[in-house]
């Protein structure tokens, strides 16, 4: 998956190859999902769960990192929303009620494809 591409930007290759250490690992990883659901209606008193269970060694890589990691990408995702934002065209329109929009950093005819593709990976309409 990574472009090997001589002139490629040394932090952007940096980036992509976080990113995608990112993805396999969760891949990797066992999905919590059901087994939270179980467990939910066992939490004692002092708020916890006493579980006993088997990890892997994938499931403990991917567990180690996962809150730093859900932080930086909802603060990147936030931070992509700052930036690809709908603004007036400013052009002239027969329809004043919807103006045009464009994006107000790409500046793509709004939605720009910055913002489908989060939204698409968030299955946000």
């Amino acid at each position: 998956m990574i472009n090997d591409l001589p002139d490629e930007d040394p932090e952007r290759r940096h980036m992509r190859e976080r990113l995608e250490c990112i993805v396999i690992r969760s891949e990797k990883a066992s999905s919590w999902r059901e087994q939270s659901h179980r467990l939910r209606p066992l939490v004692n008193r002092e708020g916890f769960v006493p579980v006993h269970t088997r990890l892997s060694i994938e499931d403990l890589d991917f567990l180690s990192d996962a809150r730093e990691n859900l932080l930086g990408f909802a603060e990147f995702g936030l931070r992509m929303l700052d930036l690809h934002q709908p603004r007036d065209a400013g052009g002239i329109t027969s329809d004043t009620a919807h103006p045009i929009l464009r994006c107000r950093s790409c500046m793509w005819r709004w939605p720009c494809p910055t913002f489908r593709a989060m939204s698409e990976t968030f299955h946000t309409h």
